[in-house]
């Protein structure tokens, strides 16, 4: 399950969720780096609490009508915790990242990975280790973008593909490398 999470399914490459961060983080390994730790917090800790959510509230009470409003409360939270965390902890950090922290409450991987739990049916320590491991696999396809970008930043590129078409270019083609992890048991 971890394996199909992190490779096989990639909330960026296989599901499309995220890529504003992806294509906006991922000029520099170590901003990178530090969005993937951020945003693995935040979809690990706003996961939990939003399975919690569901379960003690939303199901029990008939609420379902108000999933993404409080997924979204709930991982709002999460992302002002992890605001001032950064900002205490790493100050360096906190300026790199930018806009792109905060804009973390936004990030449609992080409110992808909670509506996949809801229905997945998940229990809270599968949810959990689900949650732990999409965030795993956004953070590791962030650096290895960032590395490969900043690889093209030294390169030759023809004018015509400068800037974000050879991005593009580069991140098909390593969404089709991560298509080779499918023959991998996901079970």
């Amino acid at each position: 399950m971890m394996v199909g999470a992190a490779l096989v399914n990639n909330v960026i490459l296989a599901r499309f969720l995220g890529l504003c961060s992806f294509m906006g983080v991922t000029t520099r390994i170590d901003t990178a780096a530090g969005m993937g730790l951020a945003t693995t917090f935040v979809i690990t800790v706003s996961s939990m609490a939003d399975w919690a959510v569901q379960r003690w509230l939303l199901d029990a009470y008939g609420l379902g009508f108000l999933r993404t409003v409080t997924f979204i409360l709930v991982i709002a939270s999460a992302v002002q915790f992890t605001e001032m965390t950064v900002k205490k902890v790493s100050p360096a950090l906190f300026q790199m990242l930018g806009i792109y922290l905060p804009l973390i409450t936004t990030n449609c991987a992080v409110l992808g990975v909670a509506l996949l739990l809801v229905e997945g049916r998940m229990g809270f320590i599968g949810a959990t280790l689900f949650a732990f491991a999409s965030s795993l696999g956004y953070s590791l396809v962030m650096v290895i973008f960032a590395g490969l970008r900043e690889r093209l930043a030294l390169a030759q590129v023809p004018r015509l593909f400068a800037g974000p078409p050879i991005g593009f270019i580069v991140a098909s083609l390593l969404a089709m490398a991560f298509m080779g992890f499918s023959g991998i048991s996901t079970n």
